[in-house]
């Protein structure tokens, strides 16, 4: 029996907007690799739900699988997301894990947790709260309990419900008998137990067997949603294609969960959430994560550009899997270094920017103090280098996994001097691919060191990715300089690497060994023209202010504002990660009848040409950020604006709702 139905929790209809994808590594046109309706069954075949069972239809639901660091949750949490992506829905990921290797195991700050929202239409976030918890031990579900709505479901591992793990946690009772859950709808399944019983025959020992309780869960899940098992099924033979019993052990246990939601009369109800083929437009697509597309953003910027691409990085969370990405794309001409330390790093991609390639360094906040210097050294040499910083919770090492904002004030203000920068924020995981190359244009054109800010929730988060045409890619080809540039009274031709470009201001890019074109560098300060070493008052203000002028100066993008009907009088202004919870939360005010206009900044130095005259056609500017407000401070300084900040720092991003009814009372008192 088939019933069609909305999501009964949490319902979001965000309106159109996003795209729909496949998972990483493949590529599928709109519609995905399989059909709508029908169970995907171990194998691949579709058929009808079994006799006696339901299939209800939803519009969109949220899943968030979590447990013990060593569970593989987040190895769950991606291959259902990636089989999802198959199928054809939107979706959005939140990863969330701790900091540690392996926390204490069965411990509330060793919790790791993957929550994915997929819909038959365009989302912008993870959603705010699961509809569905998978929780496998007692300190996943104490650690997640307090997030869930009344009637969520709830599938509990009891076998991992003992005295002694419930009382690691606090648990005076066992919540799953004492009636503390009674507002959800919980189904006590005993994961382990069954996953040995399904590899009794395996070889393998019980503590080996044990582990593949994730693909038990991960099967049940994928029957209760009608996934598709296919994808799931190759994944795991490649990824232990050199133990075979290990792989088909996962396997078997990951048929044996799908077959145990098949047969129980735990579960008499599935659900099906379609395809959203009708709300993007065609292309091919797939299912990428911010740190993935930024990668890719740079290996396209250096094709682009005609030149090769130097990474120079020290491991650092939540940047590496940058540097990860690019070591294996040395057939693109991709060279990667992995430095003793962040100076080392960043000195080493300075050098490469010298020496004629496009040079990026990536890490997070402590590791850009540690580069502040060498940024310095490139302000004043005038040379082309990305600065990649994946922004995480400070300060120091503050909370290496979780997500912040709170770099923005250092990436415009933190080296000695006057030493500005541009600065580029991407809005959406997808949208790294696009600012990467943004941000290549501005350095190889102006012949400055740029900053790119991401953040954990972007690097870590996926979503679909539409892959875009070579042709519709920017050109990003620049001419080095190849002679002498300046004739003198006397007719002498000589070569001057101070010499500007009168429009961009940039400085001739002289590669080192060509012949004639010897230049001094070094961090002291340069006369104009020359580039000889000036301790002229006059001429250092000069070469400060032209500095300043030619990053003032560079051509940016105007800022584009959603106001439907010209009437709001409130304006949401957001940068970076807040653009999915900011645009849900803005077409919830607008759901109610608010009228409120709504406008984002990718370009965070310099600002929009025309953001004072945006600011100023509003009588409130209302700012979210995930710091205490420091592009409202920013705002305020330059603009004389009353720009006020909603923020928060939990290592967490916003949730739609909580901004809905920030700028809801914001609109009312207009």
């Amino acid at each position: 029996m088939t019933s069609q139905v909305s999501s009964p929790i949490n319902e979001e209809h965000e309106g159109p907007g996003t795209v729909l994808g496949s998972p990483a590594g493949e590529v599928a046109e709109p519609g995905g690799l399989a059909g709508a309706g029908g169970l995907a069954e171990p194998g691949g075949t579709g058929g009808p739900p079994a006799p006696g069972k339901e299939t209800r239809r939803l519009d969109r639901v949220i899943i968030r699988f979590a447990g013990d660091s060593g569970d593989g949750m987040q190895l769950t949490g991606d291959r259902f997301t990636s089989e999802t992506a198959s199928f054809g829905n939107d979706l959005s990921t939140l990863p969330n894990f701790p900091a540690e290797i392996r926390a204490p195991a069965g411990t509330l700050p060793g919790v790791s947790s993957f929550q994915l929202h997929f819909a038959d239409h365009d989302i912008l976030t993870p959603g705010d709260a699961p509809d569905v918890l998978v929780a496998m031990n007692p300190a996943a579900l104490k650690a997640n309990l307090a997030d869930l709505p009344r009637g969520a479901e709830v599938i509990v591992n009891t076998d991992e419900f003992t005295k002694r793990a419930m009382a690691k946690v606090g648990y005076a009772a066992n919540p799953l008998e004492d009636g503390s859950l009674a507002a959800y709808a919980v189904h006590p399944v005993p994961l382990t137990t069954l996953t040995l019983e399904a590899l009794k025959d395996s070889g393998l020992a019980r503590k080996d067997a044990e582990r593949a309780k994730n693909m038990f869960a991960l099967g049940l899940l994928s029957w209760m949603y009608h996934r598709p098992t296919e994808g799931t099924e190759s994944f795991l033979r490649a990824k232990f294609a050199r133990k075979p019993d290990v792989a088909e052990a996962n396997v078997t246990a990951f048929r044996a969960g799908w077959n145990f939601g098949e047969t129980t009369e735990d579960f008499a109800v599935s659900y099906e959430v379609a395809p959203a083929a009708s709300a993007f437009p065609g292309g091919t697509y797939r299912n990428i994560s911010g740190n993935l597309a930024l990668a890719y953003g740079l290996v396209a910027s250096s094709s682009r550009s005609g030149l090769p691409l130097f990474l120079g990085s020290y491991p650092i969370t939540p940047a590496s899997d940058i540097l990860h990405e690019l070591s294996r794309h040395k057939n693109f001409g991709v060279r990667t270094f992995q430095a003793e330390d962040e100076i080392a790093a960043i000195g080493a991609a300075l050098g490469a920017a010298f020496g004629g390639s496009l040079a990026v360094t990536t890490t997070s906040g402590p590791g850009v103090a540690l580069k502040s210097e060498t940024i310095g050294l490139a302000v004043s040499l005038e040379l082309p280098l990305l600065v990649v910083d994946i922004q995480r919770g400070g300060p120091s090492t503050g909370l290496p996994t979780k997500t912040e904002q709170a770099d923005l004030l250092q990436a415009m203000y933190g080296r000695n001097g006057e030493a500005p920068v541009p600065v580029v924020a991407p809005a959406t995981p997808a949208d790294c691919f696009a600012a990467a190359l943004e941000a290549a244009r501005i350095a190889l054109a102006y012949r400055t060191p740029v900053m790119l800010l991401s953040d954990g929730y972007l690097a870590n988060g996926s979503e679909p990715w539409r892959v875009p045409d070579v042709d519709e890619l920017p050109d990003l080809r620049v001419e080095f300089a190849s002679g002498p540039n300046h004739t003198a009274a006397d007719g002498t031709r000589s070569f001057r690497p101070y010499l500007r470009d009168p429009e961009t201001l940039a400085r001739p890019w002289a590669v080192p060994g060509t012949p004639g074109l010897e230049h001094r560098i070094g961090g002291i300060e340069k006369q104009d023209g020359t580039g000889n070493i000036s301790y002229d008052p006059a001429n250092h203000d000069f070469m400060v202010r032209t500095r300043q002028a030619k990053i003032d100066g560079i051509e940016v993008p105007r800022l584009e504002v959603d106001d439907p009907d010209g009437a709001a009088r409130t304006l949401v202004l957001g940068w970076g990660s807040t653009y999915g919870p900011i645009t849900a939360a803005v077409r919830r005010v607008r759901r109610e009848g608010g009228r409120v206009a709504q406008a984002h900044l990718r370009h965070l130095n310099p600002f929009p040409a025309n953001l004072g005259s945006v600011l100023a056609r509003y009588d409130k500017v209302l700012v979210p950020e995930m710091n205490l407000g420091q592009l409202a401070h920013l705002l305020r300084a330059k603009y004389l604006v009353d720009a006020r900040s909603h923020t928060q720092v939990t290592g967490l991003p916003f949730k739609a709702e909580q901004l809905a009814q920030a700028i809801a009372k914001e609109n009312a008192d207009v």
